[in-house]
C-alpha cells in the first residue's frame, strides 16, 4: 500500500503545473496554490506575528498546550513559497510534537539575493532569544531550500557566538547549490518534482552572482563543527538525494551527531503528504520524536 501511495504522490508532481524554474511570478502563484489546496483540520490554529520585523506565521495544533518552539523554513527554491502555504506541512509537525511552530516569511529572491534570506533567518532567531525564549527548548526545521537555510542559519548562530538551538530537522534539503551531487544525474529519470536546469535557473536568481560554494549560500560546503543534533530525511528518488547523504557524512566527521533517514520510492519532500501516505505520517512521527528526544521545554 505505502509503494502505491508513494507512485500516486510521484504521478501527481510529474503531473502538476508547477516549472520550479519557469516564470517566477508564475509559478508564485501556481505553488502557493498546489500547497494551500487542501483543507486544514479543524484543529489548526494560526496567527500572523513579527520576529524581530520579520513576518512569521505561528502554527499550533492538537489540544496539548505547546510547551516546545520550532523554527520552521520553507520551501520553494529560495524564490517562491510562503509562510501561510507551508502551514500544511507544519500543523502536521506542530501537532505530532506538541510544539509551537514559527514559520518564518523569508524574503525572496530574484528581489531579495543571498545573503537576505540567511539575514532574515538570524534575525528571526535573536527575535525568540532576546524574548527570552531559552535556545534549548528551541528547533529548526525547515524542508527543501528551507532545510539548506536552516543550515545555514545554524553556521550563522555559530558564528555569531549565539546559543545553539536544541537540535535541527532538515527534509530533503537542497545544501549544495553547485548542483554536483551525483544523484542529479542517476536520479533525473525518477525525480518527479525537481530538474537540473530548474536548480540552476533559480540557484543563479538567489545567489545573484555570489560563489555557490559559499557556506551560508551551500551549507555542505561548511565547517559545521558546533552545529547541533542533525535529523536528515530524504527520499531515494529525488536528485537532491545526494545533497542529504553528503550532508550526514560531512556531519559526522565534524563530530556531530547525526541521524540520516531515506525512504525508498519517496519523491521530494513527500513529508507534505501525510494525511494521504502512510510513509510519509511516519517519517514526521519520527521528526516529532527527534526533537522531543533534545528539546527541553524549560531551556
Amino acid at each position: 500500500m505505502t509503494c502505491d501511495q508513494l507512485n500516486a504522490v510521484s504521478d501527481l508532481l510529474r503531473n502538476s503545473p508547477l516549472d520550479l524554474g519557469g516564470d517566477v511570478e508564475k509559478m508564485r502563484r501556481v505553488f502557493d496554490e498546489m500547497l494551500g489546496s487542501a483543507p486544514l483540520p479543524d484543529d489548526v490554529r494560526t496567527r500572523t506575528i513579527e520576529l524581530g520585523g520579520v513576518p512569521a506565521v505561528e502554527v499550533r495544533a492538537g489540544a496539548a498546550p505547546p510547551a516546545r518552539t520550532v523554527l520552521y523554513f520553507h520551501g520553494g527554491a529560495y524564490a517562491m513559497g510562503s509562510a501561510a502555504a507551508s502551514v500544511g506541512l507544519v500543523s502536521e509537525i506542530a501537532r505530532r510534537a506538541a510544539a509551537t511552530v514559527l514559520s518564518v516569511d523569508y524574503r525572496l529572491a530574484p528581489e531579495h539575493p543571498f545573503p537576505a534570506a540567511v539575514d532574515d533567518a538570524l534575525t528571526a532567531y535573536r527575535a525568540l532569544l532576546d524574548g527570552g525564549v531559552p535556545a534549548g527548548s528551541v528547533a529548526v526545521t525547515g524542508e527543501s531550500a528551507g532545510g539548506g537555510l536552516a543550515l545555514a542559519l545554524l553556521l550563522a548562530i555559530r558564528d555569531a557566538g549565539l546559543p545553539q538551538p536544541s537540535s535541527a530537522t532538515v527534509l530533503s534539503p537542497w545544501a549544495d547549490l553547485t548542483q554536483s551531487g551525483g544523484t542529479m544525474s542517476t536520479r533525473a529519470e525518477a525525480d518527479p518534482a525537481l530538474t537540473r536546469r530548474a536548480l540552476q535557473v533559480r540557484a543563479a536568481d538567489y545567489l545573484a552572482g555570489a560563489d555557490p560554494r559559499t557556506p551560508l549560500a551551500s551549507p555542505l560546503h561548511a565547517d559545521l563543527r558546533g552545529l547541533p543534533p542533525l535529523l536528515i530525511q530524504a527520499g531515494a528518488r529525488e536528485i537532491l538525494l545526494d545533497d542529504a547523504l553528503r550532508l550526514a557524512a560531512r556531519a559526522a566527521r565534524a563530530d556531530i551527531p547525526v541521524t540520516l533517514q531515506t525512504f525508498p520510492g519517496a519523491p521530494h519532500v513527500f513529508q507534505g503528504f501525510a494525511p494521504l501516505v502512510e510513509e510519509a505520517a511516519r517519517a514526521l512521527d519520527h521528526v516529532a520524536a527527534f526533537l522531543n528526544s533534545h528539546i527541553h521545554p524549560e531551556g
